[in-house]
């Protein structure tokens, strides 16, 4: 007998995406990962994290966090994205 759990996915993005808008003001956008499209749809407060990220830090990282959702010609669409963005250090060589 099987337990029941919950799935989310985590996309990592270090570059900044191309969105359009939709209804409401919220962004479109789409992320390939290893060969399939991922189709995000964010409110536009959730987008401003991400803008706020490409001014403020030279480097960062940003982690997309949803469910899956319903199954496209190329992958799927996610479903209560998130995100979240962390400033990306450079790592200080270490001594030898």
């Amino acid at each position: 007998m099987a337990i029941s759990g919950k799935l989310e996915i985590t996309i990592k993005i270090t570059d900044f995406p191309t969105a359009s808008t939709v209804e409401n003001g919220w962004k479109f956008f789409e992320v390939e990962c290893d060969g399939q499209m991922i189709s995000v749809n964010v409110m536009p407060k959730v987008w401003k994290k991400l803008e706020g990220a490409q001014a403020k830090f030279p480097q960062w990282v940003a982690a997309i966090t949803g469910k899956m959702g319903e199954a496209t010609e190329q992958g799927f669409v996610l479903l209560e994205p998130t995100i979240q963005v962390f400033e990306k250090k450079a790592k200080a060589p270490t001594p030898e």
